[in-house]
């Protein structure tokens, strides 16, 4: 089972900048990359795999590249920001989560 992140026209961007969005995603945070193959506990193996490094692009910035949320900041400013923020916070902590997982 692959779980990919895939950019669609509605998300703002020009499609021909797709990989470069999804490179994006992944520095940012915003989608880890990792694997999980139960198949490897049986061998005594950790079954997970951290595939990315710590996150290194602005978080931020990479969903204000995207019209699904930079719309959102003109529409809701205040609740916007909040959501951002908790976004993030919640980034920070799956990954930290996901380092644990992987030294297991």
């Amino acid at each position: 089972l692959i779980i990919a992140y895939a950019p669609c026209i509605n998300h703002g961007i020009n499609m021909s900048r797709s990989q470069n969005e999804e490179k994006l995603a992944v520095e940012a945070g915003y989608w880890p990359l990792y694997r999980f193959d139960p198949r490897l506990k049986e061998e005594g193996k950790n079954p997970f795999t951290l595939d990315s490094k710590e996150p290194t692009g602005n978080f931020k910035e990479f969903l204000m590249g995207e019209v699904r949320y930079s719309s959102l900041t003109r529409t809701f400013p205040q609740a916007a920001e909040k959501l951002f923020e908790k976004a993030e916070k919640d980034m920070k902590d799956r990954f930290e989560t996901y380092k644990k997982l992987a030294a297991a």
